[in-house]
């Protein structure tokens, strides 16, 4: 087990939601700490709550890659490869993921008893898609050490 899975389980563990979890991974990776961030990622997780909704580890995952190639401030301009990026992302995790489920909605994904029922699988969909966004962001030229 490596490190990243390590962490992964900790947040696990002391109830962080799956985009929070990825949302948290990289934001210790830039060595940065966003409460208010971290908080409304909880908004995504469990498919927007009701389970009817993308799995969060998808939404999730693109706000990681929109957290390194968005637009944030009045004088920055985004990345115009943020949409590509979202879209190999999005693509990825419909074969990966959606397919071999029948759909990226959370309940699809986990079953109608949600997530808690379903960690161990959910765990691997959130380490997978961990090092799917680290591939995308390298492909793309963003170090993601790097703030």
């Amino acid at each position: 087990m490596n490190d990243v899975m390590i962490r992964l389980l900790q947040l696990s563990r002391i109830g962080y939601g799956c985009s929070q979890i990825l949302i948290r991974l990289f934001l210790e990776a830039r060595g940065e700490d966003n409460p208010a961030l971290v908080r409304a990622m909880a908004g995504l997780a469990y498919g927007c709550g009701a389970g009817r909704a993308t799995c969060g580890t998808l939404t999730g995952g693109c706000c990681a890659l929109a957290l390194y190639a968005g637009k944030g401030t009045d004088d920055e301009a985004g990345s115009e490869r943020l949409l590509l990026m979202l879209q190999e992302l999005t693509d990825w995790f419909g074969e990966q993921v959606g397919g071999p489920h029948g759909g990226i909605a959370c309940e699809t994904i986990v079953g109608v008893e949600g997530p808690a029922s379903a960690r161990q699988r959910c765990g691997a969909i959130v380490a997978d898609t961990y090092a799917k966004v680290l591939e995308i962001l390298a492909a793309h030229g963003f170090d993601p050490s790097n703030a």
